[in-house]
């Protein structure tokens, strides 16, 4: 995975996830926290360097606060400085949706989780090798469970 792909799947189509999770909005308000809902469902950003994860780096996986999917393995979490925090690539190509964001007067690419939409952060091509890739992710947006 790497940035040519990224740019593909935001312009061209995502993969098809694994599954799908859909729940009535009343449903992820019920069972998500007003900050989690806000960031998750309203594509919201919680402040920079407040975020829950933003330093730890214990091992394990990190899931999908909303629908439990597997998202980002911990050996590839890394310290970018920007706040949040940040992973070179996913565990699975068909767990991210990507689509171009250009809100604020700029062109980035947003990641959502790919099972059930919920907004996780952004996607930049500054990230460390092998992948070069910073999936800058935010900690309301994600819940570490055990490996």
């Amino acid at each position: 995975m790497n940035w040519n792909d990224v740019i593909h799947y935001a312009k061209e189509g995502n993969p098809t996830p694994p599954k799908r999770v859909e729940k009535p909005e009343a449903e992820w308000k019920q069972q998500l926290s007003p900050e989690e809902y806000h960031v998750i469902r309203q594509k919201g950003t919680e402040r920079a360097f407040t975020g829950e994860y933003c330093e730890r780096h214990e091992p394990g996986l990190y899931a999908c606060r909303a629908c439990g999917t597997p998202l980002f393995d911990s050996t590839v979490k890394f310290e970018s400085g920007t706040g949040w925090p940040s992973f070179s690539e996913p565990v699975e190509q068909d767990v991210i949706q990507y689509d171009l964001d250009t809100s604020y007067g700029m062109q980035r690419v947003e990641v959502m989780c790919n099972v059930c939409d919920g907004h996780l952060g952004h996607v930049f091509p500054d990230g460390p090798p092998p992948s070069g890739l910073r999936f800058c992710i935010n900690s309301a947006s994600i819940k570490k469970v055990e490996e």
